[in-house]
């Protein structure tokens, strides 16, 4: 067997199992939204079929109707909104102080932030809540933003230093000679060649705030307050039982944002593929 017919053969393999693998991970995803779209006489079915035969949107008609499912839905987008822009301006500040500037603890800092990523939730969620509770943010939803801030934050920071890195400081002080004041260059200069690391940073931050479950059911405590990860995990009937085809049209709606999003700025990733090159 010639090489190019056994590096063939390798890249077929790889592909094959590249798409058993996104099958599998496909397929909870699809049962959600074939289960929404089902007859609720065909949800508890024993003959289970893969692709139903009759379709119908009432169960969405009949969630997108609860005040409730508007109310939390508007405490999320508001709280994922905040969050998403807060740290990328206040993330890109700091990551470019760290990569730029050489300061006394900087080494320190960037050990320290990289633990705090090793560190799980829920080891923090007591000092969190003390935290909040000396702030007088419980069950606020700005208590919730300071949260995920502090969990986003330190990524950000980490990812952004090392594409700001990458680009090369001579770039900026031959804007600085051509006559740029320093927030010109930062602005002309930096920002466009950060743009893929931001976006990649920001659908982090959504994804972190948009579905978070543990923490804004520490911080929240009154249903008012409320985001949609407490309102699906607490979805009942009438007859106070779970009502699965509801719920799965809540989370099909629940996860469509999330969606919007990443097709939203896929494109802007593909353009930073050849975004930190430079021609000599």
């Amino acid at each position: 067997m010639n090489p190019r017919t056994r590096k063939s053969l390798g890249r077929g393999g790889l592909n094959a199992v590249a798409v058993v693998v996104a099958v599998i991970m496909a397929f909870p995803v699809y049962w959600m939204v074939t289960t929404a779209l089902k007859p609720k006489t065909d949800v508890f079915t024993r003959d289970l079929t893969l692709f139903p035969t009759t379709l119908t949107l009432s169960h969405f008609k009949r969630v997108v109707a609860d005040e409730s499912f508007l109310r939390f839905a508007g405490n999320s987008l508001m709280v994922t909104l905040v969050v998403v822009a807060v740290t990328m301006v206040v993330g890109f500040l700091a990551a470019t102080a760290m990569a730029r500037f050489d300061y006394v603890g900087r080494r320190l800092s960037m050990i320290l932030i990289l633990a705090i990523q090793m560190v799980p939730l829920e080891a923090l969620l007591i000092s969190m809540y003390v935290m909040l509770d000396g702030m007088g943010l419980l069950d606020r939803l700005m208590g919730v933003m300071v949260a995920y801030l502090a969990l986003a934050l330190p990524f950000t920071v980490w990812t952004l230093r090392g594409f700001i890195s990458n680009i090369p400081a001579e770039l900026e002080e031959a804007a600085l000679i051509d006559g740029c004041s320093r927030v010109q260059s930062f602005r002309l200069i930096l920002l466009p060649l950060i743009a893929p690391g931001l976006v990649a940073a920001s659908v982090f931050a959504f994804i972190l705030a948009w579905n978070e479950f543990i923490l804004a059911n520490v911080v929240l405590l009154s249903k008012q307050n409320a985001t949609l990860p407490l309102w699906l995990a607490s979805f009942q009937s009438s007859f106070k039982e779970i009502d699965w085809s509801g719920l799965m049209a809540a989370s099909t709606l629940f996860a469509l944002p999330v969606i919007v999003f990443f097709v939203a700025v896929q494109g802007r990733l593909h353009e930073g593929a050849a975004a930190g090159g430079v021609k000599g």
